[in-house]
């Protein structure tokens, strides 16, 4: 069984895996690229992680996830900006263990209004803030960081940041390369402007990565949980694909999938029919792989 050759499977979609069993599994189900959470990580070790990660061939296309940066000044912010630098150092050394063609990628989740504030406007000024104080630590690291607006249903408690619009705002001060937006299917495919704005996000070169899922109405009690597999439900991949594709982003394209019964069932059960899905709902919007280099012989 092979994988798309640019699909890349995020860790939380087979969520209670250990790091092992999810390079395991990845790389059994014929894919070629993962995306890494820190907690895994944490589990055993960065220096491990990375031994394993670059013995398992696989390419690495981000670590979530950093963020949560939206308190008053003091010693919870002062707590959450050191761990966002730790976030940074982790990005940098997996990304050098990945196979060729990994990303250095931070995906950064903004953080809702700090517990007992409705705060909005100051919860989203302190993302500048933290920002200004993250890039350059980024920026010589080697490290993107990619700002992930999330769905307005999270506003209060996870991200105060809602929109590509408002992310490319955001990044708007800083080289392209140190920050980047997440154009991630389940919390955009709503907005009026995405089309447009994610054109935007091609110019400014700002596209860090993008990822499929599905949004599929009822929503579960716990709105956390309520991503499906690509094509299972409301979002327009052709659209949304061949938009992103049309700014001539060819990284790969993650599936980041939050859903109990999903985590519920067998790790490889979830990997292929993440493939699967993937290859009917997204593959046939992007653009045709280029054909590899035919080597020329000496003299010929």
């Amino acid at each position: 069984m092979s994988a798309h050759p640019r699909l890349s499977l995020n860790q939380a979609t087979i969520k209670h895996a250990s790091l092992q069993e999810a390079l395991d599994v990845t790389a059994a189900a014929g894919y070629q690229a993962i995306g890494l959470w820190r907690e895994p990580v944490a589990e055993v070790g960065l220096a491990e992680a990375s031994a394993r990660l670059a013995d398992s061939g696989l390419r690495f296309t981000s670590l979530c996830r950093g963020g949560f940066f939206t308190m008053p000044e003091g010693p919870d912010r002062r707590a959450s900006i050191d761990d966002n630098r730790r976030a940074i150092e982790e990005t940098a050394t997996l990304a050098a263990a990945g196979a060729p063609g990994s990303t250095a990628v931070l995906v950064l989740v903004a953080g809702g209004i700090p517990e007992g504030s409705t705060d909005l406007i100051g919860a989203r000024s302190r993302v500048a803030d933290a920002l200004a104080e993250l890039a350059p630590i980024a920026e010589a690291a080697g490290v993107q960081l990619s700002i992930e607006p999330l769905h307005p249903m999270y506003v209060s408690d996870r991200a105060v940041v809602s929109t590509l619009k408002q992310a490319l705002d955001l990044a708007a001060p800083f080289a392209p390369e140190v920050v980047g937006v997440e154009v991630d299917t389940f919390h955009v495919w709503w907005d009026p402007e995405a089309l447009d704005q994610i054109a935007r996000a091609g110019r400014e070169g700002r596209i860090a990565s993008y990822q499929a899922c599905d949004w599929k109405a009822p929503l579960p009690a716990d709105v956390l949980l309520a991503r499906h597999y690509p094509g299972d439900g409301a979002v327009d991949f052709a659209s949304l694909t061949r938009a992103v594709e049309a700014t001539g982003y060819d990284r790969d394209i993650e599936v980041e999938l939050f859903n109990a019964d999903i985590w519920a069932a067998p790790f490889a059960e979830v990997a292929e029919r993440t493939a699967e899905s993937f290859e009917a709902a997204v593959a046939p919007h992007l653009a045709a792989a280029p054909a590899p280099a035919v080597p020329v012989s000496p003299g010929v």
